[in-house]
């Protein structure tokens, strides 16, 4: 165009801008193209717009940059800024994600290019609803009376989502947006507990903020932010402690004015409530969070914060037992104990909730090993929690034996890592009043010294301990509780015996090792060692021996062989123990039998299944049963076409299953029933009339929502696992199995349910469509004419 009609639009366009609602008409009249009309934009036209991302990003850039006839930059941001806000809040549909996009582009480009008035005119009325109700914030709650709403739940809402929408969609982790998002970060972390906790369509909105912010924000602030939210420091103000969070009508939440209670124990019960809560939800939160490192980093802080607050407490006297001590110094005696008890609490929770995989490195191992190092040395077992200290010791001291034998594939940079323990390790091995505990650390100071070249024998004996290769070692500390070393004889003879059967298990166990032969199997009164070893009262100890039984299954032992029904019996009563390791060891250890010897065991396996034991409550039957439900799928899988030869005892047991009364062994039953017949394929034969009258009575009439959801999965898998025989084997069928979809879209009310059918209806339209419209193809043929 020319410059003089390129002025001229700019001018108008500008002129326009500046008006009420100019910043909207300015967005459609752009995007609008030349379609004349934004209803236009309805039909393909809608889809091609939305899809234009640059077209929307070069409207935010226009709408970020000052026009010549504005007096002020100041003026335009006042004028302009409320305008972008309204865009996040549009009703239509249509323009919905387009006018979401610009108002996000907008924001973000005013934020770098006038950060100063970007957080003045757009990031604080944007996050006033959260700052409003922030411990921070001077509330006259005087004047305000008890329950009077603060913050309504329509407008809590609103800002939650525009939050999502321009910090996480428009994901821009400038120091300005992570600094005012952090501002409201307790006030949001207070909303996820309480959503945690109720029906709310607010928890995962949260959820993706806090995640977004600790994964973009830098190690340390991710790290202080999360001191903050466990109230171990303020860096993070969280909500206003007159402030209470009420369940809305329409599913958020309302922030209103906390009533003050009289009863000292009900507060104090909230307060726990509370507390118990939020540590909870940061658990939980914590566990998205493994991969990057971040949750091994916390829970070293963890410990090291454990270990001062310790420090700090013996230090300071006691106020309430000196009778000198003034009101604050007891106020100050109390804050140590609660930040103590806090820190306590926090670190069970972390053990039990994310322990499994929370390290990534060498680099945070070290770290969690060299904070109980210090902590043993500088406060030895003693008093009546020595037991606890000195087997948390024993754990890390056969952690680092572990990765000093070869669990960990060390490189030459891990050694250099590890030397960092070699002061605290000499440290101990010269102040620990355990004199076995004395040696196994300066054994492994030579080991971490050579770099693994010299190891000493009680390296290797404390990581087979950690390990679990030797029977009845797992639960043992390297060295044995202080103070209580064995005689020397007994000491002498039970450390040949077990190292010898240690190195022999290990040296079976290694991968790609070939089995052993029948004269180096072990010996029958190790066998019986490892029997004994399966009812050990320690966990660690009882999963151990049960994976080593399963090794010499897997090894095909004569001797494990011959006692197969003995083994048999010792798995299934261990499938009922309460502990994940131990009854995932049997699970394993009963499906290697049962690929073995199929004839034998899926009998009794079925009849576990199908009749559970007298005198257990329905609760705990049910969930062994679902446990056998597990095995008897892990061995489906193993025998693979094998499995056809008992297709009716499997079939009719999960049947039986899916009309139990308890609904979870139900929704098991379904999803193994759907699995089997998967692999069953064309083999089903007569037997789906029956899988298809169940699967039909159950979608229909069931009231949980998660087992007419796993009936609907059940067709799923059936029509993946018949692909394209679909037609020849569910001839019969098809109709009903295509009623029954077309009914649970129309009339099921749970989401998961519905989009169950939505898949199944494109798998049978796939291989209905397959069946009638043959792909062509072309063949050559020659004919010889007479």
């Amino acid at each position: 165009a020319p410059a003089w009609l390129r002025r001229l639009c700019g001018h108008l366009l500008s002129e326009r801008l500046l008006r009420p609602g100019g910043v909207q008409a300015v967005v459609r009249g752009v995007l609008e193209g030349t379609d004349g009309e934004w209803g236009a934009l309805g039909g393909a036209g809608a889809e091609a717009a939305a899809l234009d991302w640059k077209k929307c990003d070069a409207v935010g850039k226009i709408l970020a940059a000052c026009p010549q006839q504005c007096l002020s930059l100041e003026d335009y941001y006042r004028q302009v800024c409320p305008q972008i806000l309204n865009l996040l809040h549009t009703q239509d549909k249509v323009a919905a994600r387009q006018f979401q996009r610009v108002a996000t582009t907008t924001l973000l480009t005013m934020a770098r290019e006038q950060p100063q008035l970007a957080e003045k005119h757009l990031l604080q009325p944007l996050l006033a609803p959260l700052r409003r109700c922030s411990e921070a914030a001077e509330l006259a709650l005087e004047d305000l009376t008890a329950g009077a709403v603060l913050v309504p739940e329509a407008e809590l809402g609103s800002c939650v989502e525009d939050v999502l929408k321009v910090y996480v969609v428009g994901n821009d982790s400038s120091s300005l947006l992570l600094g005012s998002l952090q501002s409201v970060l307790g006030v949001v972390f207070s909303l996820y507990s309480f959503a945690k906790q109720n029906v709310s369509y607010l928890r995962s909105p949260c959820q993706d903020i806090l995640l977004w912010f600790l994964e973009k924000a830098e190690r340390e602030q991710s790290l202080a932010v999360l001191e903050g939210l466990a109230r171990l420091s303020s860096h993070v103000p969280t909500l206003h402690p007159q402030c209470q969070l009420r369940v809305g009508s329409e599913g958020g939440a309302a922030i209103i004015v906390g009533e003050s209670t009289s009863d000292e124990d009900e507060a104090l019960y909230q307060k726990i409530s509370l507390e118990q809560c939020q540590v909870e939800s940061l658990v939980e939160l914590l566990s998205h969070c493994q991969k990057s490192g971040l949750a091994g980093d916390f829970f070293i802080r963890c410990l090291k914060e454990l270990t001062q607050v310790a420090a700090e407490d013996e230090a300071a006297p006691n106020p309430a037992v000196e009778p000198g001590g003034s009101l604050l110094e007891l106020e100050q005696s109390q804050a140590r104990q609660g930040r103590k008890l806090l820190v306590l609490q926090l670190v069970a929770a972390l053990c039990e909730g994310v322990s499994d995989t929370v390290f990534t490195d060498i680099v945070q191992v070290q770290e969690f090993l060299a904070a109980v190092l210090h902590r043993a040395c500088a406060h030895p077992a003693q008093g009546p929690g020595a037991a606890a200290e000195a087997q948390t010791l024993a754990m890390a001291m056969g952690l680092v034996a572990a990765v000093l034998s070869g669990a960990v594939q060390l490189k030459s940079g891990d050694f250099a890592v590890l030397k960092r323990l070699v002061p605290l390790l000499e440290e101990l091995s010269r102040t620990y009043p355990d004199p076995l505990t004395q040696e196994l650390a300066s054994d492994l100071r030579i080991a971490i010294c050579t770099h693994g070249a010299c190891s000493p024998g009680t390296v290797g004996a404390a990581a087979g301990s950690l390990l679990g290769r030797g029977p009845g070692m797992a639960a043992q500390s390297p060295a044995g509780p202080p103070g209580t070393a064995p005689s020397p004889p007994s000491a002498q003879h039970g450390h040949g015996g077990r190292s010898a059967r240690r190195e022999r298990s290990a040296g079976q166990s290694e991968p790609g090792a070939s089995p052993a032969p029948c004269a180096d199997s072990l010996a029958p009164g190790g066998l019986q060692e490892l029997l004994l070893s399966a009812y050990d009262p320690q966990p660690p100890g009882r999963a151990a021996a049960l994976r080593q039984l399963a090794s010499l299954v897997t090894q095909r032992d004569p001797e494990a062989l011959r006692l197969q029904e003995k083994l048999l019996q010792v798995f299934l009563e261990n499938v009922q123990h309460e502990d994940a390791f131990v009854y995932l060891s049997a699970i394993q250890g009963i499906a290697l039998l049962s690929s073995e010897y199929p004839e034998q065991v899926l009998p009794v396996l079925l009849a576990q299944y199908e009749c559970p034991a007298q005198g257990t409550e329905d609760a705990t039957a049910a969930v062994t049963r679902m446990k056998l439900g597990e095995v008897l799928m892990r061995v489906t899988r193993a025998l693979g076409d094998m499995v056809f030869q008992h297709r009716e005892p499997l079939i009719r047991a999960f049947l039986r299953g899916a009309r139990d009364p308890d609904s979870a062994l139900r929704a098991s039953s379904l999803s193994n029933l759907g699995e089997l017949c998967q692999h069953l394929g064309f083999q089903l034969g007569s037997i789906i009339q029956e899988v298809t009258c169940c699967v039909t009575a159950i979608a229909r009439t069931d009231p949980e929502a998660e087992v007419r959801r796993a009936a609907v999965h059940v067709v799923v898998l059936l029509l993946r696992g018949l692909s394209e025989k679909v037609t020849e084997v569910l001839r019969d069928v098809l109709r009903d199995l295509y009623r029954l979809l077309k009914r649970v879209v129309a009339a099921e009310r749970d989401p998961a349910t519905v989009l169950h059918a939505q898949l199944a209806l494109e798998e049978l339209d796939t291989a209905v469509r397959r069946a009638l419209f043959p792909p062509q193809t072309l063949q050559k043929k020659i004919v010889v004419l007479p």
